[in-house]
């Protein structure tokens, strides 16, 4: 259907149609193009490549290098949208509310370049604007949510395959399609609720007060449902990106609110559909607070993640400030922290610092100013440029911990008896693998820190895990430090032409989590009861094939899996909150009473620059 429908309209488009004279002598003219045509039931114009002339609309928004225009007379077909972006290069000479004429030539437009996995946005290479009316009232806005046109609720595409090459197209059941039939169009959103904070321009939400939505979180966001390992699950097709690119946005707190009616144009790029605002709007801020958790008692081990997110001495004072809050009040001073992304003494300079025991210093020092306790760090020393990120950077995983509860940071070798310095060097702990070794009728480790594998391929250019060994009142454990290969732009996005995306950092991370999960059994091996923690960004839920190869054979039990579903989160990705970072327990420790808390106090806020809450896991363990 995709090719006749473009065969004729195009056909149409180049011939007037050979008819007969009438009666008067007065010929027939072809029929003029509209919007309509021009966007198609389809993903991909089936004008695309082909002239256009004299297409009428309205402008309805203007932009630096071109302007949307609708057409005041729809069709009446809720599959072809009615509203188009005229590309003009420069600044367009027209206004809102011009009443137009264009010529020029259809295109579509893939941000990112041809390679991108997102969508195109169908425009008009104009060639010629002729304004034959100004003040002309603007078309309608499509309401999406209650009382207009509801976006799907789960499915973002029921069919497998690229969308740009035909196959269904079906607005009411397909997330995808129905923003492809509202694109360029002038869209309503009523009582606009916050289901993410403000990053980067855009606000994600959720119309009519988010009424109709999927699973909400119960601070007010919308959990992403993942499938099993090779699907998406829900996604979440509900919710709605707006994007500052045309009016500013406020900032806004997941629960934030954006009262009454809101006008924007919807757009495509980079991923994922925008509706562009056309005017600031109100905020009503929600009530939403930083939780802390409750102290840990006497006999509880308290072991905690916290992401750093490229801390350095040059970081805004407030940052190490923000970050010590979130350990002493936020945490209530955990014994134990699997730090990562941890940044060098020179932050981002390539100057070939590799060190990081100013920066860790800083962090201390301003633990202390909060009035927590006195702690300590460990970590392994990476060389430069060899684990991933930005260069320079040479970010890292390790401990931070504190010793006036019963827990000791047990250093092999220890810092008393150093490395051998007779030529050649002693082991470069950046490259030898630990390795579990029998010590005190349990499992310990060959080197604490060490890494695991640091020269398997699963770590090519990426952070290596830690192992640390420790004591807690005389029972030894070994604990695992993580940053995983994250998401990139690799990944195709949810709102992409090929559905359904292709993930390929996700088959990284499994390859990563076999070599963390070969260590494990390692260690079990030694010991099958030996006390084992896995901890940090793993970057994938726990339902994803990464988190479950990590459990397969190992013992090990992500714990965020028997939290509540509205507390089941540590991130936001465009709106969507989802488990990221973990903690996992072996079966020895798990037998003991346990709790896990993520602790929401930096997901869900615009003023602070990380983007993941903390968790921490309180043990009731009986010292030996």
């Amino acid at each position: 259907m995709h090719g006749l429908r473009r065969l004729l309209a195009a056909a149409v488009l180049v011939a007037p149609l050979a008819a007969p004279v009438a009666a008067a002598g007065a010929a027939h003219a072809a029929p003029a193009v509209r919007i309509r045509h021009i966007q198609g039931a389809a993903h991909i114009s089936p004008l695309n490549g082909s002239a256009v002339a004299g297409v009428p609309g309205v402008v309805t928004a203007l932009t630096g290098n071109g302007y949307w225009m609708q057409d005041p007379r729809p069709d009446g077909n809720d599959a072809t949208a009615e509203g188009v972006f005229v590309f003009t290069r420069t600044r367009p000479d027209v206004a809102v509310g011009d009443s137009v004429r264009v010529d020029g030539r259809v295109g579509e437009f893939r941000p990112g370049g041809g390679s991108s996995g997102g969508l195109t946005r169908t425009e008009i290479g104009a060639t010629r604007t002729a304004v034959e009316a100004h003040g002309a009232p603007l078309p309608a806005p499509v309401v999406v949510g209650a009382g207009g046109r509801r976006a799907p609720g789960q499915v973002i595409d029921r069919a497998h395959g690229n969308v740009e090459r035909g196959g269904s197209f079906d607005p009411r059941r397909d997330g995808i399609d129905f923003y492809e039939s509202l694109e360029g169009m002038r869209i309503e959103i009523r009582d606009a609720v916050a289901v993410g904070p403000s990053r980067h321009g855009e606000i994600p939400v959720l119309p009519s007060a988010g009424a109709g939505a999927g699973t909400r979180t119960e601070r007010g966001g919308i959990l992403l449902r993942p499938g099993d390992w090779q699907r998406v699950g829900d996604a979440n097709p509900e919710r709605i990106i707006l994007d500052d690119a045309l009016a500013p946005l406020p900032g806004m707190n997941v629960g934030d609110r954006l009262p009454g009616a809101n006008h924007g144009v919807l757009d495509y790029g980079y991923g994922a559909y925008h509706l562009l605002l056309t005017a600031a709007p109100r905020r009503a801020a929600g009530e939403l607070t930083r939780e802390a958790t409750r102290p840990q008692r006497q006999g509880e081990l308290a072991v905690a993640t916290a992401r750093l997110d490229g801390l350095h001495p040059g970081s805004p004072p407030a940052r190490f400030t923000d970050l010590a809050g979130d350990i002493v009040t936020g945490l209530r001073s955990p014994d134990l922290i699997a730090v990562s992304d941890l940044g060098d003494n020179s932050g981002p300079d390539d100057d070939g610092t590799v060190t990081a025991d100013q920066t860790v210093a800083q962090l201390i020092t301003s633990i202390s100013a909060a009035g927590g306790p006195a702690y300590d760090w460990r970590s392994v020393t990476p060389r430069d440029n060899a684990d991933g990120g930005e260069e320079g950077d040479n970010r890292r995983a390790g401990f931070l911990f504190r010793t006036d509860r019963g827990l000791t940071f047990v250093d092999r070798p220890s810092l008393a008896d150093p490395l051998p310095e007779d030529p050649p060097k002693g082991p470069d702990p950046a490259v030898t693998a630990v390795e579990p070794v029998r010590r005190g009728g349990t499992a310990g480790l060959s080197l604490s820190p060490g890494r695991i594998a640091p020269g398997d391929e699963a770590w090519a250019g990426t952070r290596k895990p830690v192992a640390g060994e420790v004591t807690w009142q005389g029972r030894r454990i070994i604990v695992i430090a993580n940053q995983w290969f994250p998401r990139t732009t690799q990944d195709q996005p949810f709102f992409g032409r090929n559905q359904p995306p292709s993930r390929p950092t996700l088959w990284r991370r499994d390859a990563q989590a076999r070599v963390v999960a070969g260590f494990v059994r390692s260690v079990r091996k030694v010991d099958e009861n030996a006390d084992v923690i896995v901890a940090g960004e793993l970057n994938d839920p726990e339902t994803a094939a990464p988190v479950r190869t990590l459990s397969e054979g190992t013992g090990l039990q992500s714990l965020a899996a028997r939290l509540p579903a509205g507390d089941r989160y540590t991130a936001i990705s465009g709106g969507n909150s989802e488990t990221l970072d973990h903690i996992l327990l072996s079966r020895s420790l798990r037998r003991h009473k346990h709790e896990l808390d993520v602790v929401h106090r930096n997901a869900e806020f615009a003023d602070h620059p990380d983007d993941r809450d903390p968790a921490v896991v309180r043990i009731a363990i009986p010292g030996k």
